[in-house]
């Protein structure tokens, strides 16, 4: 899931503006994930970290294959696999964030790395891929489902229940609670709150989950969060969009999210089953919209496939999951009239919502958990091997033309 502001002064998650749309066409250099599927990529430094859950890799040419416990690194440049980061991680990787020094974070399912205790949330070193001392975020009770850093700040979302419920804000090099972030996600639409993706701009966090309110206020499946002073608060920005109701099977449907480059307006995609309305979409929202039924600026429907994420670069809107339409509002698990074929990936017009004519592909499977724009291109994590028309097991990347 990944643009934000890009400043000198803050280190966020996700990476820069892209000028134009990237090629169709995957750059043959990338390694291959030869099991399980991709949920988190992220970029430090010249070093792809990728996370999921996964036992082997190999190189582009598929003539070395490696063991890899959930978490492997590569160069951007060659896709050369590096053979040093080789960490152990005992459960699936669903959040990565890049910290400083050559360091990354680590968010998952998981209770240790390399046989030392790690719950949920690590920092390596890229380096060698050894836990980085001092940094003990003693997260409790439940998983790590995804990170958004910001300088000093780590905020991380899952469904844990210490140090805070589902939701909190780490000193990024203790991992100690910050005091001054007490926002709690509540009353869940399922068996217990879950914060599904975050993403952070210089001013405002942006979450969504299973919560239906945000320290009180109703803020149904998506919130924003004031972070321009020490005690970041409630903003007043709310829609309810997200109230409404999608197949009994999907209570709570809001997957991906991603704000853009100038971090002026984000896009949110659902699952949620071929009901029409706000399921299985992409939705634009201005971010300092007023009011207290704020409306989404376009929408674009699959006609009842999921869509899981979303990377916003300026020059598009970049949307995966399992479809097989965009611009299909009137499609009920159908191509409805309009639609238009964009099987597995696709892009859309950040101003008008419509459909792209980018279509590179893709193999469909469950669907795309991970993307991660950078000055180069776009990298795609997925649980399928064809890509672009090609053999690209579980990642890949699109390169700017």
């Amino acid at each position: 899931m990944f643009a934000r502001v890009a400043l000198a002064a803050i280190i966020t998650s996700s990476p820069v503006a892209h000028a134009r749309v990237v090629s169709a066409d995957p750059i043959d250099t990338t390694p291959h994930v030869l099991d399980g599927i991709v949920n988190a990529i992220t970029v430090v430094g010249r070093t792809v970290v990728v996370g999921g859950s996964f036992s082997e890799v190999s190189d582009a040419g598929r003539s070395t294959v490696l063991p890899r416990d959930n978490l492997f690194a590569y160069d951007l440049h060659t896709g050369r696999i590096l053979r040093d980061f080789a960490p152990s991680v005992a459960g699936p990787v669903y959040g990565l964030a890049p910290g400083d020094g050559g360091t990354v974070y680590v968010g998952g399912e998981f209770h240790g790395v390399d046989h030392q205790r790690a719950r949920g949330l690590a920092k390596l070193r890229v380096a060698d891929g050894a836990l980085v001392p001092g940094f003990e975020p003693r997260i409790g009770g439940g998983m790590v489902s995804t990170l958004a850093r910001q300088g000093s700040q780590l905020y991380v979302g899952g469904d844990f229940v210490s140090p805070r419920t589902a939701l909190a804000r780490l000193d990024a090099a203790t991992g100690a609670a910050d005091p001054g972030f007490a926002i709690t996600p509540d009353n869940p639409l399922t068996a217990r709150v879950k914060v599904h993706a975050l993403a952070v701009t210089r001013d405002r966090l942006l979450v969504d989950g299973t919560f239906t309110t945000l320290d009180g206020h109703a803020r149904p499946q998506v919130g924003l969060i004031d972070i321009s002073r020490p005690a970041a608060r409630v903003a007043a920005w709310r829609t309810d969009t997200y109230a409404r109701r999608c197949a009994t099977a999907f209570p709570s449907y809001v997957r991906g999210l991603d704000f853009s480059p100038d971090g002026r307006y984000f896009v949110i995609v659902t699952t949620g089953g071929p009901k029409g309305g706000i399921c299985d979409t992409a939705a634009r929202f201005e971010t300092y919209a007023k009011g207290s039924a704020v409306k989404p600026t376009w929408v674009n429907a699959t006609g009842g496939d999921s869509l899981y994420s979303v990377a916003v670069t300026g020059a598009a809107v970049y949307v995966g999951g399992h479809q097989r339409w965009l611009d299909n509002p009137r499609g009920r698990d159908s191509a409805g009239p309009g639609a238009v074929s964009r099987p597995g990936i696709g892009a859309i017009h950040p101003r008008t919502g419509k459909a792209l004519s980018w279509n590179p592909t893709r193999e469909r499977g469950i669907g795309v958990k991970a993307f991660y724009a950078h000055s180069t291109g776009l990298l795609v994590g997925s649980d399928t091997t064809r890509l672009g028309r090609e053999y690209h097991a579980r990642i890949g990347m699109f390169p700017q033309p």
